[in-house]
């Protein structure tokens, strides 16, 4: 089918640029955007603002029915991007996927320049696992037998602050490591794996699959007990696909935010399950989640449960762990809204306070302990400047976003 006669309905991206130097938002860095077909002709621009942040462009995308159901039609469109700003390397990304009726973040690191050679490496984004062949998993036995003694093997399931992400199989000591934050790995794996047009359930569903297979590889070491200094690997042979530098889409984003502490767990097995799926269409695997087949369930109005439940046997349950690294306090249990007292608010005050020194469109809180309008603003900002639903209520995924950016703006002073 002709390209022209295919782009019918449209999706957003926007724009998140910081410094790859210290992790610091861009302000004033234009965003060109452009078709494959002819890179020369820009066809949308736009520039960040104070919090290095863009806003939603419209871009043309095929019908919605297309990735509804295997078809020879790509579901997707892609478009190229090339960013600009004072100071630092260009950067130039090719394939940014965009789905009908979907709005993507696209997060660019910027490198400062060094010289006038400097030209950072172009990042070309491969084709989605439901679109595109990639080799199938290799089967593994869902449990792993995990060696008693040895101090790098966990006792209890931590959610970790990071992912080390090897980007090739085991073997390609030439592959790139990436040091990825735990939910932005997922968040990619899930954009890269499935369609956020999906049902809800679904996309729950196999956000489970995905996490609990990650938490696996974290729990028993897989990787770093063969000698390996990597957590996981970008392999669809070997593990799930991640790939560097993609768009994540907003639905997804919202569910991995709301559960990322879960996995999936078994009666008397300490470990995450090591939930292996596949497409279920060109690929079929028995016993694993069908990813296709997840989606025609979730279409019939399974739960994501029911569906988890239909692939890997009734005595599959979902978990929670209880320790997440690198969060200076767990979520106080209840949402804080007007009116909310005490020292889990005082502290929250304190993390958009300093926040706001890296981000200046958020407002400071005063860190009074009460929760009131000067506070519902701050944290309506800061909810807007990182793409989370702008109610004013710091809610779960909104308590841990809050300490995840203030963890991170505090270790640049740190640093500096």
């Amino acid at each position: 089918m002709p390209e022209n006669l295919s782009m019918t309905d449209k999706g957003q991206i926007h724009f998140a640029v910081t410094s790859q130097a210290d992790n610091t938002p861009i302000p004033d860095a234009t965003v060109s955007i452009s078709s494959p077909s002819d890179p020369s002709i820009i066809l949308e621009q736009v520039k960040t603002d104070s919090s290095g942040m863009s806003e939603d462009v419209d871009l043309a995308a095929p019908p919605v029915e297309y990735s509804m159901s295997l078809g020879d039609v790509q579901p997707y469109s892609d478009y190229n991007l090339n960013i600009t700003a004072p100071g630092f390397e260009n950067v130039s990304i090719s394939g940014i996927q965009i789905l009908s009726g979907q709005d993507s973040l696209s997060k660019i690191s910027m490198r400062p320049i060094r010289s006038e050679r400097d030209v950072a490496d172009p990042l070309v984004i491969g084709g989605h696992t439901l679109w595109e062949l990639y080799p199938p998993k290799i089967a593994e036995n869902e449990i792993k037998t995990v060696a008693e003694t040895g101090e790098i093997v966990l006792s209890r399931v931590v959610i970790p602050e990071t992912i080390i992400v090897h980007a090739g199989p085991p073997s390609d000591a030439s592959a790139a490591n990436y040091y990825v934050p735990y939910k932005d790995y997922i968040k990619n794996v899930a954009s890269s794996e499935i369609y956020a047009t999906w049902p809800e359930a679904t996309i729950i569903a196999n956000v489970l699959a995905i996490m609990s297979f990650t938490l696996n590889r974290v729990y028993t070491e897989w990787y770093r007990n063969k000698g390996f200094d990597f957590t996981i690997t970008a392999s669809t042979a070997y593990d799930q696909f991640f790939v560097y530098g993609r768009n994540v889409y907003d639905s997804i984003s919202q569910v991995v935010d709301t559960i990322f502490t879960n996995f999936l767990s078994r009666p008397d097995v300490s470990q995450p399950i090591l939930t292996q799926y596949c497409d279920g269409k060109r690929t079929t695997c028995p016993n694993w989640l069908s990813q296709w087949g997840s989606k025609e369930l979730g279409d019939k109005g399974y739960t994501p449960l029911e569906i988890i439940q239909y692939y890997y046997g009734d005595d599959m349950y979902i978990n929670s762990a209880e320790q997440i690294s690198g969060i200076p306090a767990s979520w106080p249990g209840t949402n804080l809204t007007i009116g909310s007292r005490g020292d889990k608010v005082r502290q929250m005050q304190e993390q958009l306070t300093r926040i706001s020194q890296n981000y200046p469109a958020i407002p400071p809180a005063t860190p009074d302990g009460i929760f009131g309008e000067n506070t519902r603003r701050s944290v309506e900002k800061f909810q807007e400047v990182f793409g989370l639903p702008a109610t004013g209520i710091v809610d779960y995924p909104t308590w841990y976003k809050i300490s995840e950016i203030y963890v991170a703006v505090s270790r640049i002073a740190e640093l500096n």
